[in-house]
């Protein structure tokens, strides 16, 4: 259970009633996410309201027909994940503020310009969205605003999602210790072992994460390793 304070209401509506529960808003936020959440660790009180603000709870009688069962357990779980969270102002823009931040992180590991087949800065891609005026829903998941926000912003700046295969070759000084996370940065299309002891490796990925391998392939190898663009 969590305090009162530190709760807000999860509301969902059922024909002209209102079936409202207080909860914990990251943890039911958590929960409307698919993540593994304790019901009981994210509800204030194990009781079912019409009308949390005034107290006023509902029916036993509702709750069987709408709910199927009177655990309130079970009740508050349905209202959660299909009903809407009374978050306040500062609540909601933090959640928008991530949301937004996850979408911008995942559409610049994943496109690229196709123009110069160079990966679009997190920082050009957020420009594009605030100049298409691109909405963002602080609780749709993030795969299905991508497209959304794709959409928006291709008449702006030229994007398009793309897999890249990069070839590396790393000399046999660093070759046992390094090949191992270089071919698990994305999926290893080919690989052999030179008689000399290097590795060659062909390395498929996101094409807006191949500045990251090609940090990751210098690091390991002090920038002696050899790499081309497929």
């Amino acid at each position: 259970m969590v305090s009162l304070d530190e709760c807000v209401i999860a509301r969902l509506k059922k024909g002209k009633n209102h079936y409202e529960v207080f909860v914990e808003p990251e943890g039911a936020l958590a929960l409307k996410k698919g993540d593994e959440v304790n019901i009981e660790e994210i509800i204030a009180v194990e009781s079912i309201f019409s009308d949390a603000g005034q107290g006023e709870h509902a029916s036993e009688s509702d709750l069987q027909n709408i709910f199927g069962t009177l655990d309130s357990l079970i009740i508050a779980k349905e209202i959660i994940l299909h009903g809407e969270l009374q978050l306040t102002k500062e609540q909601r823009k933090h959640i928008l503020d991530e949301k937004t931040k996850r979408i911008i992180s995942t559409i610049a590991q994943n496109a690229i310009n196709p123009q110069t087949k160079a990966p679009h800065p997190p920082s050009r891609i957020e420009k594009a969205m605030e100049e298409a005026k691109v909405h963002i829903d602080p609780f749709k998941p993030v795969d299905e605003q991508v497209m959304i926000v794709m959409k928006a912003i291709r008449p702006i700046i030229p994007i398009r999602f793309e897999e890249v295969q990069i070839a590396v070759k790393v000399p046999a000084v660093y070759a046992p210790k390094s090949y191992g996370e270089i071919a698990r940065f994305g999926t290893l299309v080919k690989e052999q072992w030179q008689q000399d002891g290097s590795w060659v490796g062909v390395v498929k990925m996101p094409a807006g994460m191949q500045n990251d391998f090609y940090g990751l392939v210098n690091h390991l190898t002090k920038g002696d390793a050899e790499t081309k663009l497929l």
